[in-house]
């Protein structure tokens, strides 16, 4: 066969696969979109410095962070200083300066005592309960892919407070003043593990049948609560009841270090299942395609919750709507990805039950109101309003 001349199908033959070997400079071999050779668009330069999605979506989580963390600070100071025996900021500091060997000056007797005896344990074991409360709705919401999901839902906090209940009422002291609270964080685990084992079939756990358990559950230990209460003499019913309401009113250094183990271990484990909470929101059969172990995922995170949930109700009682609101108006602001969503919650957790005990502490002085009710107070509306939002924009449930 004769060679074609110049100009015919051999040189196209020549261009649709490797670059002339007089012209290696035209980008014909490696031009992916637009034109070889051709100018980039007046406007390309316009796009290359224009922030992403990404970029942006990362200041504000930056921002949020900080914003949390600075009123976090703030918070933790005012309640420190505020209350029926008045702390100025400076003093605040100044002490909390001396015993931690970097200068200031220590308070009169009275005021020392305050501060450390009465004001610090209760703002840390704020923290530490607030901490767990949101980290563990922001869990539950993930593993359930439900943003309407809070701890109690599978029982724990209701378990737990069978736990503090029975032991009020049998008037059980096998551990002195700790009986309660290892009543009812035993009382807690106890609960989710006898949740979890009843709602699996064929090796597997399905979040329907897990919810679905939970409120059976939660039913029962209803019904053991008010058993418990109608044996119970009228000083034990004043102490359930205090107890059920939540407070931070008996708060103690040894009942900070009581929760402070569950809380770190929990707090510290949570964050490295963020990225597999996000493979898990795209379904059970995508993650584990992407290789997730969805069933082990939702061991793990169930415990966690059920560490977190009950080792904070333990020691404050019953506190309702923090696991619930915080992660969900943390989802609203800065969208549903785990790696800030998780820690996030925490610190918003612990911003809430900061600034709420603060609020019970100061709103009806010198009288005191139960956390739990005020928390109740303000979660309630939150979730009508929220529940009316997410029905408007699903076009009804029906």
């Amino acid at each position: 066969m004769t060679a074609a001349p110049h100009g015919t199908p051999a040189t196209a033959e020549t261009d649709a696969g490797a670059p002339a070997p007089t012209e290696p400079d035209t980008g014909a071999g490696t031009d992916t979109g637009t034109n070889a050779g051709a100018p980039a668009p007046a406007d390309a330069d316009v796009d290359t410095d224009a922030p992403t999605a990404p970029t942006r979506r990362r200041g504000g989580t930056y921002v949020l962070t900080a914003a949390l963390t600075a009123a976090l600070l703030l918070g933790c100071l005012l309640s420190a200083g505020m209350g029926a025996y008045d702390i100025p900021l400076g003093d605040v500091l100044s002490s909390v300066r001396h015993r931690t060997g970097l200068g200031g000056h220590a308070l009169d007797r009275v005021g020392e005592s305050v501060l450390w005896n009465v004001r610090l344990p209760r703002v840390v074991l704020a923290l530490l309960v607030g901490a767990s409360l949101g980290c563990a709705g922001a869990l539950m919401q993930g593993v359930f892919g439900n943003p309407l999901a809070e701890p109690g839902v599978i029982g724990i906090s209701s378990g737990a407070a069978v736990g503090a209940v029975a032991s009020i009422a049998l008037g059980l002291t096998f551990f002195g003043n700790w009986t309660v609270t290892v009543c009812a964080f035993a009382a807690g685990l106890v609960t989710v593990l006898l949740v979890y084992a009843l709602s699996r079939s064929g090796g597997r756990t399905e979040v329907v049948t897990l919810i679905l358990t939970g409120i059976a559950v939660n039913a029962f230990a209803g019904a053991l609560i008010g058993l418990f209460i109608f044996f119970a003499d009228n000083a034990q019913i004043t102490q359930i009841t205090f107890w059920q309401l939540g407070s931070l009113a008996q708060a103690t250094w040894p009942k900070v270090l009581a929760v402070l183990p569950c809380a770190l271990l929990g707090l510290l484990v949570a964050p490295f299942y963020a990225r597999k909470l996000d493979l898990l929101a795209l379904g059970e059969r995508p993650a584990r395609h992407l290789g997730v172990d969805v069933e082990r995922l939702r061991v793990v995170l169930v415990l966690v919750v059920a560490l977190l949930t009950a080792a904070a109700v333990a020691v404050a009682g019953v506190i309702t709507f923090v696991g619930l609101l915080v992660p969900h108006l943390l989802r609203m602001a800065n969208g549903p990805g785990h790696r800030f969503l998780v820690p996030g919650s925490a610190l918003g957790g612990a911003l809430v039950l900061v600034a709420g005990d603060l609020a019970a502490r100061t709103v009806a002085d010198p009288a005191e109101l139960p956390l739990g009710v005020l928390t109740a107070l303000i979660g309630s509306p939150f979730f009508f309003w929220l529940l009316r939002r997410t029905r408007r924009k699903q076009g009804g449930w029906a």
